[in-house]
């Protein structure tokens, strides 16, 4: 019998591996419909959904691995890097979904919600002011107009599966939808900047590289609380507070 691997558990939610089958349970339907909606829409790889019987979604495992993870070390090749940029822009340049993602938000809410995260997080003593006043300083570069593209909303390094060069499939669309495009990058680059380069190459197109460090401190700043609070370690080598550090 195939044993029964937790992938990641909250209150939100919760992912389950059974065999090549992940298991997502998650209280809140619509985020469900954004999910299925999504990767029916995305012009890039996505996972077969095998059945659908709410609160849970059956999906199947994707071959290849991840480049690494957000604190640990790369595992995948530059080309590999570069091919998932390639993929990021397919997603990019397709015809917009029909409503707003996690990378949508207003610059006006989105601003409000980084002011009164960042006074949180000096009022609870979670970080020391000096760090969270220049971040604060620097995700400001990401507060400008920009154009809806198709975005992920949730690009983290461990939801894109790479074989060799090739891009085998990309998971988690909860916050898929019309977003900033450089949210999506800097998301994905975020503790590998090392390897922003290869990104912006298979990417194919000149980017802001200001507004990618802005959204690195900016959604790092957004995360903090909410990752202590969920029990996970923004303190952890090579994660949120340690990005924060980097732009001193």
């Amino acid at each position: 019998m195939d044993e029964v691997k937790v992938v990641v558990a909250h209150s939100e939610r919760a992912t389950l591996r059974v065999g090549d089958v992940f298991l997502k349970v998650d209280a809140d339907q619509a985020r469900i419909d954004v999910e299925v909606e999504a990767m029916s829409l995305a012009p890039v790889p996505t996972p077969e959904v095998l059945w659908r019987k709410p609160p849970v979604l059956a999906i199947a495992a994707l071959p290849g691995a991840t480049l690494g993870r957000l604190g640990g070390p790369s595992t995948g090749s530059s080309a590999g890097w570069a091919a998932a940029g390639a993929a990021i822009r397919k997603l990019h340049d397709a015809p917009l979904p029909p409503r707003p993602g996690r990378a949508g938000r207003s610059i006006a809410a989105l601003a409000a919600e980084l002011d009164d995260e960042c006074e949180l997080l000096v009022t609870n003593g979670l970080l020391p002011v000096d760090l969270v006043t220049r971040n604060r300083q620097v995700a400001e570069a990401a507060l400008r107009p920009w154009t809806p593209a198709f975005t992920h909303g949730d690009l983290q390094i461990a939801h894109v599966f790479v074989d060799g060069n090739e891009v085998t499939g990309i998971i988690d669309w909860s916050e898929a939808g019309q977003g900033d495009a450089l949210y999506d990058l800097a998301t994905f680059t975020l503790g590998h900047e090392d390897h922003l380069d290869d990104v912006v190459a298979g990417y194919g197109t000149d980017v802001d590289l200001d507004v990618i460090q802005a959204w690195w401190s900016l959604r790092s700043l957004l995360a903090v609380r909410w990752l202590i609070e969920h029990g996970f370690d923004p303190f952890a080598p090579g994660c949120e507070v340690d990005v924060l550090r980097s732009r001193m």
